[in-house]
């Protein structure tokens, strides 16, 4: 079952390297994932997130403010 991840914030270079995080531990694992980037200041809050990058799993907000640790990343993926 593919997983869906939203990664919200502005684009910059916290929140790329996030997205590319979740995408390169997903493939290691041999998880499909799909992952969106959410730049509409309009959907982030709509999300309640304050600070970015945020990660969106499945519609549940699982991290924000920074890019999260691998360990975090693996732990949602097999979720």
């Amino acid at each position: 079952m593919m997983k869906v991840f939203k990664v919200l914030g502005s684009g910059c270079r916290n929140c790329v390297k996030t997205a590319e995080l979740i995408e390169q531990l997903a493939q290691q694992q041999g998880i499909e994932v799909k992952v969106e980037k959410v730049t509409d200041l309009e959907r982030i809050m709509e999300y309640q997130v304050m600070s970015t990058p945020g990660v969106v799993m499945d519609e549940q907000v699982v991290h924000s403010g920074g890019i999260p640790k691998a360990e975090q990343v693996n732990d949602w993926l097999v979720s």
